[in-house]
């Protein structure tokens, strides 16, 4: 696997790939705590599969992998996968999981990404879209990459969760960045997320050219009631991640073959 080589443009693309380092220091404790947490083993990605479907022979790209446990989902379902991660202490971990069963490569996803048009028939994007100040282009390559009539199935940070975290509470209308530290394992890593008001998420997906199918608000699996008693009832009382689902329409005008 390659590591990004382009110097950075900016000071803010210079603090971003300082996050995506981050990420190569701590990605054995964010991995372990990732797998079977709360949050994201039983409400995350169970909603992702669900929104998928059968997803048997399907081509699908996920975007911002990580480690892999949604590709390794996506794959024991019957789909042949793709994975790319800004972080390749995140990808290393992911081929110990998937093997040389999926295709894994380093990409920023704000960049032109490695794959021909229309190459997938789906596109994965789960928790990663709020790392990006400006959507715009990401999405607009995601759709490239899609075929017509393929999905891009994303999850966020829900924008009403997102403009709580903070004291006094910016301008709901304005897409503003917040900070904080994630600590996995007694490791400490400053992140910064971009929070935006649920128009702008979806006037993004329209100018990209997709169609917007899904907004969900799933809840946690239930099984998770007996595992974690304490945290259960509040995740499933209280909205926490934003899931929507959208197509690229089969016959628009300028659709990738």
């Amino acid at each position: 696997m390659e590591r990004l080589t382009d110097a950075p443009e900016s000071l803010a693309q210079s603090a971003d790939l300082a996050q995506v380092n981050d990420y190569d220091r701590f990605a054995e404790a964010y991995s372990a705590e990732n797998e079977n947490n709360l949050v994201n083993a039983y409400y995350e990605r169970p909603a992702m599969m669900a929104l998928a479907g059968d997803v048997a022979g399907r081509r699908i790209l996920d975007a911002g992998c990580g480690s892999g446990p949604l590709s390794a989902a996506l794959r024991d379902r019957g789909a042949v996968v793709t994975g790319i991660d800004a972080s390749a202490g995140m990808l290393a971990l992911a081929r110990q999981r998937l093997g040389d069963d999926v295709a894994l490569h380093v990409a920023d996803l704000r960049d032109r990404l490695p794959f021909d048009d229309g190459a997938f028939d789906d596109v994965v994007a789960s928790l990663v879209l709020h790392y990006l100040e400006d959507w715009g282009p990401t999405l607009a390559e995601l759709r490239r990459v899609l075929r017509p009539g393929g999905r891009l199935i994303a999850s966020v940070d829900h924008p009403f969760v997102a403009y709580t975290i903070q004291d006094p509470r910016p301008d709901y209308s304005a897409t503003t960045s917040y900070g904080f530290d994630w600590t996995f394992n007694g490791q400490s890593a400053p992140m910064k997320f971009w929070r935006r008001p649920l128009h702008a998420m979806t006037d993004a997906f329209t100018a990209a050219g997709f169609r917007l199918t899904t907004i969900s608000e799933p809840q946690p699996d239930p099984a998770a009631r007996e595992l974690f008693p304490d945290d259960f009832h509040a995740l499933s009382t209280k909205t926490c991640f934003l899931f929507f689902v959208v197509e690229v329409p089969p016959s628009a005008a300028g659709s990738y073959e």
